[in-house]
Formats: structure tokens, sequence, C-alpha cells
């Protein structure tokens, strides 16, 4: 059955409290990144072919080391384990029955171990730098017992202003008033309080308790994150990092070119250009506009990945053909994952699949590796101009 994302985003809306929806769909000041990266990467239009045997159609791909189906894999996403009960945990168990990997965020509601005892693949794990360098081994050394791939974000030294956050009480309105905000929120949707309000404890930041202990609120984790991410980190501290994580190390939010080589220097295995979804820096480039020349400069030496805006497999096979060797999904697994639990987080990677193989037929391109900018009409480029093919 076709997936349609629209209708997954609106079930999600009417199902998720208003400040955990908008917390998962808000972008920073005035979402123009947010609002940019689907309008860029949905003008990108593709490259008809017609009479090309297209008989035989191969989305196999190898990433750090894993055969997998599609070039896909579940992106880190924050508190996605309110979303449904114990979310990330569902969320990882669809991604490994479709064969792709499934990356759980620093600030999820299951910790590692958790989602480790929900599945039997080992998965990947996000982090960021953290000024608490020895909570920082403890994280690295439980990834290293539960996880293949790092991926390091680093697109977030400070926090941005998120306005949706302060208006549904998700953060900027402490103790009590806050706390009766989202109570009142809840209590709208009688389906979620009962099935994750509810069933769905303990509620709690699973990597974080050691730090945060089991009765740290909104605020709590809002304010750890102020005190604890560190804005002097530089490209030196990946030799830290590298010290204490023995897999790949991908580095997450990259959109500079020079970025990109520097990542690459610092001895990076792979990169994922990203702006973060929107919720960091407003006014940066989308992703489908950073993404050709971080590709073009960086390609072949290391893995590039990106996010930001991807809602299908059309979307999919336009990251491709601009340069990228694999996408995560962010919102859009959440979404499906708020509508339909764990079945529609299986749909939807499904739906993926069937729409990358009907644009690769299309298009004429059998293999992944047939997939490039050949494939568009218009490419658009990292300032934002385009050329026509």
């Amino acid at each position: 059955m076709p997936v349609d994302h629209q209708q997954l985003r609106e079930r999600a809306r009417r199902r998720l409290p208003h400040f955990l929806f908008h917390y998962i769909e808000g972008g920073a000041y005035d979402e123009l990144t947010l609002r940019a990266n689907r309008s860029a990467l949905q003008s990108v239009r593709l490259r008809q072919r017609v009479m090309c045997d297209v008989s035989a159609i191969d989305t196999t791909t190898r990433l750090f080391g894993r055969d997998m189906p599609l070039p896909l894999a579940l992106g880190p996403v924050g508190l996605a384990g309110m979303c449904a009960r114990r979310g990330e945990v569902k969320a990882a168990h669809a991604a490994e029955r479709a064969g792709i990997p499934f990356c759980l965020s620093t600030v999820s509601v299951c910790d590692m171990a958790e989602v480790a005892a929900g599945t039997s693949t080992l998965f990947w794990f996000q982090l960021y730098m953290i000024r608490d360098r020895a909570f920082m081994v403890d994280l690295l050394a439980q990834a290293a017992r539960h996880c293949t791939v790092l991926l390091f974000t680093v697109d977030m030294p400070v926090a941005a202003t998120r306005h949706r956050d302060f208006r549904s009480g998700m953060s900027g309105a402490p103790g009590l008033r806050g706390a009766l905000r989202r109570g009142f929120h809840a209590a709208l949707r009688p389906g979620w309080s009962w099935r994750v309000g509810l069933r769905g404890r303990p509620h709690v930041l699973g990597n974080l308790v050691p730090v945060l202990g089991r009765q740290a609120g909104t605020e709590d984790f809002a304010a750890w994150i102020m005190r604890n991410f560190d804005p002097s980190v530089t490209w030196d501290d990946l030799a830290f990092v590298r010290a204490h994580w023995p897999g790949p190390l991908v580095i997450k939010g990259v959109l500079d070119p020079d970025d990109a080589e520097a990542a690459v220097a610092a001895g990076a295995d792979g990169i994922v250009v990203s702006n973060h979804g929107g919720r960091q820096l407003d006014g940066a480039p989308a992703t489908a506009e950073a993404l050709p020349a971080v590709a073009a400069r960086v390609g072949g030496r290391v893995t590039v990945l990106a996010d930001g805006g991807v809602r299908s497999g059309i979307d999919l096979f336009r990251m491709l053909a601009l340069g990228a060797d694999g996408v995560l999904l962010g919102r859009s697994w959440v979404h499906a994952l708020a509508a339909e639990g764990e079945r529609g987080v299986s749909a939807l990677i499904e739906g993926f699949g069937q729409d990358l193989r009907a644009a690769m037929a299309m298009t004429g391109r059998r293999r992944l590796t047939d997939i490039d900018c050949g494939a568009l009409i218009r490419v658009p480029l990292h300032d934002g101009e385009e050329t026509s093919r």
C-alpha cells in the first residue's frame, strides 16, 4: 500500500500532545532553513528516460562494512521515545527487519541497553561533544558494546532559539507553569496519555540518567544542554573521540566544502551534510543546495550521507543524484512512529524502497551507481544558483 507522508504527519499531529508535535516539527527562529530544506529538494527536476530496459532494478549498497537493501537509515531524533510507547525500540526493530541501520540519539528516552535488548542487530549512535569528558568516555564505552557507527554532531555549539517550544511550554515556561501547560496538552490527547504517558514510563532521557537522574523534566534537560555542550570544540578534539571509539566515525552537520575537507583531514570515515533539520542556524543553506559542492570536494574519499526535507523515495533519489551515498530520515520516521507505531515505520521504509525503484526505472537507472547529476535537469548549487542540463 502506498505511503502518504502528509497523511502520516496529520495522524501524528492528531495523536501527539501539542508541545511534543511542535518540538518534533519546529525549527529555529523564523524557520527559513526548515522550509528551504523541502522547497530546495522539491525544485530538483528529474530527467525522465524511456526504453532503457529497467526490468532488473538493484537498490542494494554497502555502507561502513554493512550490506543494505536501501541507501537509507533512520537518523537520530531526540525524545522520539515519547512519540510511541518505548518508541526508539520500536523504530530500531522496524529498521532491523528492513535491513537498514537505526541511529540512536544521545537524548533518547530509551537508552542503549534497552534498544540493544529489543533488537539483535548492532545499531548506530549519535553523540555531541560534552564538557564532562569522563561521562563522555562512559557513553563511548557503552556505544562500543552496542553500536557499529558513531555519528558525531558538530553543528550545535550552542542551542538555537526555537519559538515553537517557547509557545508550547516545551521550554521557556519553568516549574509549575510549564508542567501545567504540558499537562493540559496531554489531557487533550487521552490516547497518547494512556499508551505513552502512563504505560510508556519511565519518561527519562535514558542515556543521561547517570548525570540527570530519573526525575528530570524538560527544564532539567534544557539546562543540562546549556551547561554541558562544549562550544570550545575544534577539529583537534576529534583525537579524544578517536582514542575512545574504535569504529567508523561520521561527522554530522557539515554544510561547507572547507569543513568537509577538514573532516577528512581529521580522520573521519564519513560526513553527514545537514543543517540539523533547520533547527540551528536559520538562514543556512538547504541541504540540497549545499550537498553538490560538498560531495564534489570529498566524495570518493569518505562516505557522504545527507538529511533534511526527505519525505519519499523520490527525494531519496534526488539526494543520491546530488552526490550522497546514503540518506538519513528524521521527521518522516517519527511521524510514522507517532501515527502507526512500529507498523508505520515499517510501511514507511517499504514505501521508500518502492518509490526509489520507480524513480530509478523512470530515469533509466538500474543500479545506485548509475544515479548521478546526469539524472537531473536542474541542479541546485551551494550558493543557491542553479545549472540546467
